[in-house]
C-alpha cells in the first residue's frame, strides 16, 4: 500500500515537528513454537510499544509507522483511539499531539519468511525453532510501532517473553527476571539498528580489554552464537581473533571508545544480506560458518565483514545519515576501513588485492548502468533506498574514499574521522558535517573535489601514450582521461603510473610516479628519460577509481606475459582491467578464456583466481558469440581438468580447480568423472569430497541429466540440514526437463509457500545456461508477471524474481526489444521496479554488444 513507501518529503516533515524521548518495547514470541506440524496458518505475536516524544507544534497531526495484520489497542495521551479509524495497515494517525506525548500501541505482528522484520526458521534437521530482526531500511515497523527514519533517534528498552529454554539477545545486555527477558536501556540509535534474537542458539563467550589513554580499563564482553547444528563446524576461536583485532585497530585510529556496551555476533540462517551492523548484536548470515573445507579467501571474506560491521559501529551507529540520500556516509566508510584494518591488522595482508580485483569490479558495473547515480544520491523514498545498498554505494564509494586519503593525506583523514565522531556522537549528519571537518584537517577546499567525485557518476578511463626516441626512451608519457557520453565529468585523480619490463622470465616494476591527473591530458614529466617500458601500469598501487587502458605495446606485453608479472596487486590491476575491456566489447570474449587458460594457473592470490573463474565462466555464458560456446565450453573444462590435476594435492587451489571443473564441464566423459568423485571410483590425489564438495559435483550431473530426482533424494540423508535442503532444491530445479522447469516457475512466482532462501535456491537452479531452450517459453511470462508480483511480494522477494529470472540466457535482439516494449508500456510502474529492469536490459544490451565483438574475432 502506498502508505508502507514513506517518502523524504513526510520524513523531513516528521523530523521538524517530532523528537523522540524513548521507546519501551515488548514482545510475546511464545507464540514461536505452537503447531509446528502446521506451518501454512498465519504465524503472530503480540508487539506492546510506548513511545514517549514531543512535539514542537501543539495540536498538529503526524503519524507512526506500523506494518502488522491487526492492532488491538491504541492509546494517545491516555486517551483510547479505535485502532479501525486511526491504523491503516502501515501507518498510525496521530491527531491533536500534545507538546509531550507517550503512544502506546498493542498489536499482533507477523513473523516473516522472508528474512525482513521478525524472521522465523525452523531447522529441518531437529525441529527447532530460531528467530531473528533483520530491519534495514526500514522493516522494525513490522516488529514494533516508531517513527521508522534514521533521523528520530531514540533511547530503546527491549522486553521479551520467549518460549522455556531459550535464550534472548538484543542491543543491550539483558537478563531473565520472572520468566521476562529485560534489556539495558540503549543510548540513542535509530530504529533500523535495533535487534532481538531469540532461541536455542549455541553460544560461545570473549572478552576484550583494553587500557584507554586516560588510564582507564574498557572490558567488552564478547559472543558469538549460531544454530546448534552448526556448533560443530563453529570456529568461534577464529571469529574472536579478527574481532579483537579490529577492536584494536579501531581504537588506536578513532580515538573514541567502542561506545555500546556487549558485542554479540550472530550467525543466523536464510538471511539476506551478508550482515548488519546492529550495536551490541551484529547478525551475520551463517553461510560464513563453513561445514566444508574452503579457501583462505572465505576466511578473508569473512574477516572483512566482521571488520565492515565493526567500523558501523562508528560510522552508522554512532553518527547515522539524516536520511538514505547520504547512505555513503555509513556504507562507503564501513567498506573502505573494512579493508584497510583487514590488511592493516590481520593475516590477510593482501586486502587491498581482493579489493582492486573483487569489490571495484561490482562498483565499476554498477557505475555503467543507467541506474548509475552519485554517490551522494537522490533517494526519494524507501523503495530507492532499499535499491541503493548497491556497488555504487559500498564499492564506489570506498574507492573514492582510498582516492581522498591519497589527496589528504592518511593522518589529515584519520584526523578528520577523529573530530567528526566526537562532534556528532549519537547524532545525524550529512555530506557537508564530514567534509568541514576534513578541510580542518587537510587545509584543503574539499568542495570542487566532492562535486567531481560525490555528486557526479560514472567512470573514468585512463589510457596511457607514450612517445619514444630514437634510442628507446621515454621523450614524453602522459595519462589520457575519458569519460562516457551520458557522464562527461573528467575527475581530478591521484594516481601511480609504474613502468614495467621483462627480464629473466619476470615482469617488474622500475619507475613509479606519482601524479595528479587533469583534464582530458597530462603529462607525467617525472618519468620522461626513462628506458622504454614492457608495459605502463595507470593506477598502480590502486589509488583511484577509474577504468584502466593500455597502449598497444603494454597490451600485447599482457597478451604474452601476464602471468609473469610479480606484484600480486599490480597483477590484479591488470586482469581487472582486461576484464572490463571484454565487458566493453573491446576484447573478444575467447582471447580473454585464452588469457585465463594461459596464466590463471600461475595466479598465486586464491581470491583472484576464483574471481578469474567466475570471469572466464560469465564470458562463455554472455559475451562468447553462441556457435562458439561449445568450443569455448571444451576449452575451458579441458584447462580446468589440467590446472586441477596439476594443483599440489591438498592446496586450496586445487580445491578452487575443483569447483571451477565442476562448473564448466559438459562433456561425457567430464560428467562420469565427476560421477566416480561422488562415488568413490574415480581419485584425484589430496582432494577430499566432503558434503559441500558433494552438492558442488552433483549439480552439474543433475543440470546435464546425469543425476535424477531419486538420486538427488538419496543425497539429501547424508545433509539433512537447512544447507543441505537448500543444495536439493537448487539441483532439483536445475534439472534439464520442461514440466521441471514449469514446476521451478510456478512455487517461485505463482505461490510465497517458499522462504527467502528457497526462492534464492530456485532461481539458482531454474536459470542453468546449459539448456537455453527450455528457458525460452518463460521470457514472455516473465513480463507479463513481474508488475503483479512486485506488487504483491515483500520487496526482497520481488527483487529476487525480478531480477533472477529476466530472459538474459534468451540473447537475442528479440528479446532487448520484449524489454523495451514492457518498458514503454509500463512508464508508471515503480520507479523501483523499472530501474530493476532498466538495469537487466542493460546487461543484455552488453552482452549482445560483447557477442558481436566476439564474432568479429573469428573472421
Amino acid at each position: 500500500m502506498p502508505g508502507e513507501n514513506l517518502s523524504r518529503d513526510e520524513a523531513q516533515e516528521r523530523a521538524a515537528l517530532l523528537s523522540v524521548d524513548g521507546y519501551d518495547v515488548s514482545l510475546d514470541l511464545r507464540s514461536a513454537t505452537g503447531d509446528r506440524d502446521d506451518e501454512s496458518a498465519p504465524r503472530t505475536f503480540r508487539s506492546v510499544t510506548t513511545i514517549r516524544f514531543r512535539c514542537a507544534e501543539p495540536g498538529a497531526t503526524s503519524f507512526a509507522d506500523l506494518v502488522a495484520p491487526s492492532v488491538t489497542a491504541v492509546s494517545l495521551n491516555g486517551r483510547d483511539l479505535d485502532p479501525g479509524e486511526v491504523f491503516d495497515g502501515a501507518r498510525i494517525l496521530l491527531e491533536d499531539l500534545a507538546a509531550e506525548n507517550e503512544l502506546v500501541v498493542d498489536a499482533q505482528c507477523a513473523y516473516s519468511r522472508t528474512g525482513e522484520g521478525m524472521h522465523r526458521f525452523v531447522d529441518p534437521e531437529d525441529g527447532e525453532v530460531y528467530l531473528y530482526t533483520q530491519y534495514e531500511p526500514a522493516d522494525s515497523r513490522r516488529v514494533f510501532a516508531n517513527f521508522e527514519q534514521p533521523d528520530l533517534k531514540a533511547p530503546f528498552r527491549f522486553a521479551v517473553r520467549a518460549p522455556e529454554g531459550w535464550v534472548v539477545w538484543s542491543n543491550g545486555v539483558g537478563e531473565l527476571t520472572d520468566g521476562v527477558w529485560k534489556f539495558a536501556e540503549t543510548k540513542p540509535i535509530s530504529t533500523y539498528i535495533t535487534a532481538v534474537v531469540a532461541g536455542p542458539y549455541h553460544y560461545v563467550t570473549d572478552s576484550y580489554e583494553r587500557v584507554l589513554e586516560d588510564g582507564t580499563r574498557l572490558e567488552i564482553a564478547l559472543g558469538a552464537m549460531c544454530r546448534k547444528g552448526l556448533a560443530p563446524y563453529f570456529d568461534a576461536d577464529d571469529v574472536f581473533l579478527v574481532t579483537k583485532q579490529g577492536l584494536d585497530f579501531f581504537h588506536d585510529h578513532f580515538d573514541y571508545p567502542y561506545p555500546f556496551g556487549k558485542y554479540d555476533q550472530a550467525f543466523v540462517p536464510e538471511y539476506n544480506l551478508g550482515a548488519m551492523e546492529n550495536p551490541g548484536l551484529v547478525t551475520f548470515r551463517e553461510e560464513y560458518i563453513f561445514r566444508g573445507r574452503v579457501t583462505q579467501a572465505s576466511y578473508e571474506r569473512r574477516a572483512n565483514v566482521i571488520l565492515h560491521e565493526m567500523a558501523h559501529m562508528w560510522f552508522g551507529d554512532l553518527v547515522t545519515m539524516v536520511w538514505w540520500d547520504d547512505l555513503w556516509l555509513k556504507e562507503s566508510f564501513a567498506d573502505f576501513m573494512g579493508t584497510f584494518s583487514l590488511a592493516e591488522a590481520t593475516r590477510f595482508t593482501n586486502g587491498w588485492v581482493t579489493f582492486a580485483n573483487n569489490r571495484k569490479a561490482w562498483a565499476y558495473r554498477a557505475d555503467q548502468l543507467p541506474s548509475t547515480h552519485p554517490i551522494t544520491a537522490d533517494i526519494r523514498d524507501l523503495e530507492d533506498a532499499k535499491l541503493n545498498f548497491d556497488g555504487i554505494t559500498y564499492a564506489k564509494g570506498a574507492s573514492v574514499l582510498k582516492q581522498l586519503v591519497a589527496y589528504v593525506g592518511r593522518d589529515a583523514f584519520l584526523e578528520g574521522a577523529r573530530r567528526y565522531f566526537k562532534r556528532n556522537a549519537y547524532g545525524n549528519t550529512r555530506l557537508g558535517d564530514l567534509l568541514s571537518v576534513l578541510e580542518e584537517t587537510s587545509g584543503r577546499d574539499l568542495a570542487t573535489w566532492s562535486r567531481a567525485w560525490l555528486e557526479t557518476a560514472g567512470v573514468n578511463s585512463l589510457t596511457p601514450q607514450v612517445i619514444l626516441s630514437a634510442d628507446g626512451r621515454i621523450t614524453e608519457l602522459s595519462v589520457l582521461q575519458e569519460a562516457a557520453e551520458s557522464h562527461p565529468e573528467l575527475r581530478p585523480h591521484r594516481v601511480a603510473v609504474g613502468l614495467y619490463r621483462s627480464e629473466a622470465g619476470a615482469l617488474t616494476r622500475y619507475a613509479r610516479a606519482e601524479v595528479d591527473v587533469f583534464g582530458p591530458r597530462t603529462v607525467v614529466g617525472e618519468l620522461a628519460g626513462s628506458a622504454a617500458p614492457d608495459l605502463v601500469l595507470v593506477n598502480d598501487d590502486d589509488l583511484t577509481y577509474c577504468k584502466i587502458r593500455f597502449d598497444e605495446t603494454s597490451l600485447a606485453t599482457l597478451r604474452s606475459h601476464l602471468g609473469d608479472i610479480t606484484d600480486p596487486l599490480a597483477r590484479a590491476l591488470c586482469w581487472s582491467a582486461l576484464w572490463n575491456l571484454t565487458r566493453d566489447a573491446l576484447m573478444p570474449a575467447r582471447d580473454f578464456i585464452d588469457l585465463v587458460l594461459r596464466f590463471a594457473g600461475r595466479e598465486s592470490d586464491i581470491g583472484v583466481l576464483q574471481m578469474l573463474h567466475a570471469w572466464a565462466d560469465s564470458a562463455l555464458t554472455f559475451y562468447a558469440a553462441p556457435e562458439w560456446r561449445e568450443t569455448g565450453a571444451r576449452l575451458l573444462a579441458d584447462g580446468a581438468l589440467k590446472e586441477l590435476r596439476l594443483a599440489e594435492p591438498g592446496s586450496q587451489h586445487q580445491l578452487t580447480w575443483a569447483r571451477f571443473f565442476a562448473a564448466v564441464a559438459s562433456s561425457e566423459a567430464d560428467l562420469q568423472l565427476l560421477q566416480g568423485l561422488l562415488e568413490g571410483t574415480a581419485k584425484i590425489d589430496g582432494l577430499d569430497v566432503d558434503q559441500e564438495l558433494r552438492w558442488t559435483l552433483l549439480e552439474p550431473l543433475a543440470a546435464h541429466g546425469a543425476a535424477d530426482e531419486s538420486d538427488l533424494a538419496a543425497e539429501l540423508p547424508r545433509d539433512d540440514t537447512a544447507s543441505g535442503k537448500r543444495h536439493q532444491v537448487r539441483c532439483l530445479a536445475a534439472r534439464p526437463s520442461a514440466a521441471v522447469k514449469a514446476q521451478a516457475w510456478a512455487s517461485v512466482v505463482e505461490s510465497d509457500a517458499l522462504s527467502n532462501a528457497l526462492v534464492e535456491a530456485t532461481i539458482a537452479g531454474f536459470t542453468q545456461p546449459s539448456r537455453r531452450e527450455l528457458l525460452a517459453p518463460y521470457a514472455a511470462t516473465y513480463f507479463a508477471a513481474i508488475e503483479r508480483v512486485w506488487a504483491e511480494r515483500s520487496i526482497q522477494i520481488g527483487m529476487d524474481v525480478v531480477k533472477g529470472l529476466f530472459p538474459s540466457l534468451q540473447d537475442s535482439p528479440e528479446t532487448l526489444d520484449a524489454t523495451d516494449a514492457w518498458l514503454a508500456a509500463h512508464e508508471s510502474a515503480a520507479p523501483a521496479l523499472r530501474r530493476l529492469v532498466l538495469e537487466a536490459r542493460d546487461d543484455l544490451a552488453r552482452t549482445l554488444r560483447g557477442q558481436t565483438c566476439d564474432r568479429a574475432a573469428a573472421v
